[in-house]
């Protein structure tokens, strides 16, 4: 995975503040502080780039902050750049796991690799 940074705008909403990212529509998020905001749009970001590797469809490189341009009525609050992580090609590898384990995510995953890879995900960000 590589680490790419994405503009956001963050807009004034009536029930808070709404994150929404110019090159990937469709990808949005809020927050009712501008802080809580930001913050979901990082999980909001990375979400949607890994649904968009998984259904094949080409990421965009991030536009330059300064050259996204935003309708005169959209009520800015601020322009963030947001972390994210380009999903890389997947590789194929061979594991052993005892039998029980296996048998234990077949019965709850629908996709075996999908699951160890967002179980490793989830531990690598315990480690961060």
């Amino acid at each position: 995975m590589a680490t790419v940074y994405f503009p956001a705008i963050i807009e004034r909403g009536p029930e808070g503040f709404g994150v929404f990212f110019p090159d990937l529509p469709g990808c949005v998020s809020a927050g009712d502080t501008v802080n809580e905001a930001a913050i979901n749009a990082e999980e909001a970001l990375n979400g949607h780039l890994s649904v968009m590797a998984e259904y094949g469809d080409p990421i965009p490189d991030p536009s330059e902050l300064n050259a996204v341009e935003v309708n005169a009525d959209c009520d800015v609050v601020a322009r963030i750049l947001v972390r994210g992580e380009r999903p890389g090609k997947a590789v194929r590898v061979q594991i052993s796991l005892e039998d029980g384990l296996l048998a234990r995510i077949d019965r709850v995953a629908s996709n075996r690799s999908r699951f160890l890879a967002d179980a490793a995900r989830a531990k690598l960000a315990m480690a961060d």
